[in-house]
């Protein structure tokens, strides 16, 4: 399928690594000029270089702090002066697992702040400075990745998941009327630099092997295998497009099926 999406600009915050890495990979392929924005200078251009020598195209590499209003502001201002608009944003920049997995005995209050402020209310900033961008096309799509400690408790920051979510249906209330949609995508375990972090701290709680921890989550997904941030990023490329136009304020898992929850 053509995704009519060439000649778009895309801006992927967290994007040097991950699946803002491979989400930005995928957008360059559908013709897609990208903007990746992170803190880490020399990983944004190593990646923007990668996948240029890849397959051409347009990357952007531009250092950004999401938990700064005027660090946003002067990223999203550079991108659309760079390539001229700004049509899809694609909110990924966070603390990898979230930085509060603890008990209420031992948890940070101020990591748990950090942890809001870099990605609920980043990811905020990063929305309001791309909208007038937006409007001025008549077209935008914003896509929040969350994650699913948002749809379970055991993880304090989980809670910045459901933060997400709320502001996802509370700002495609508000854009959709200028042609502008807002999506969240939940995430399963998926195959990143950041997940054999993951493994190892659940086996020094539990008691096993990292290798058995990643066999658990294997065991417990309908589809048993680990997911690939490819496939994340191609789910976001078809929400980034004009085909998913009639989709907003929703929260899709993208998880072979490991929530067992039921979501009306």
């Amino acid at each position: 399928m053509d995704l009519e999406l060439r000649g778009r600009v895309a801006v992927v915050t967290g994007g040097a690594l991950g699946i803002g890495r491979a989400v930005a990979r995928e957008l360059v392929k559908e013709g897609v000029s990208v903007v990746i924005a992170a803190r880490r200078r020399h990983l944004l251009e190593e990646t923007a270089k990668e996948i240029e020598a890849e397959l051409g195209g347009r990357v952007v590499p531009l250092v950004a702090d999401t938990t700064s209003t005027e660090s946003v502001r002067a990223m999203m201002d550079a991108a659309a002066g760079e390539l001229g608009r700004v049509d899809i944003l694609v909110n990924g920049a966070a603390a990898p697992s979230g930085l509060v997995r603890n008990s209420v005995d031992e948890a940070d209050p101020d990591l748990l702040l950090t942890d809001l402020n870099t990605k609920v209310v980043g990811y905020f900033r990063c929305a309001q400075a791309a909208a007038p961008h937006m409007r001025e096309l008549g077209y935008g799509r914003i896509l929040n990745i969350g994650g699913l400690t948002g749809r379970s408790s055991h993880a304090l920051s989980g809670m910045r998941n459901l933060a997400v979510v709320h502001m996802t249906k509370a700002l495609s209330d508000q854009l959709g009327p200028s042609g502008i949609t807002v999506n969240t995508v939940h995430p399963g375990v998926v195959e990143t630099e950041h997940i054999h972090e993951l493994y190892e701290k659940e086996a020094a709680k539990q008691g096993i092997t990292p290798q058995q921890v990643e066999q658990n989550f294997i065991d417990r997904t309908p589809i048993r295998r680990v997911l690939t941030a490819q496939e994340v990023a191609r789910t976001l490329c078809f929400l980034a497009s004009p085909h998913a136009g009639g989709i907003t304020g929703e929260s899709l898992g993208i998880d072979g099926g490991l929530t067992r929850g039921i979501f009306l």
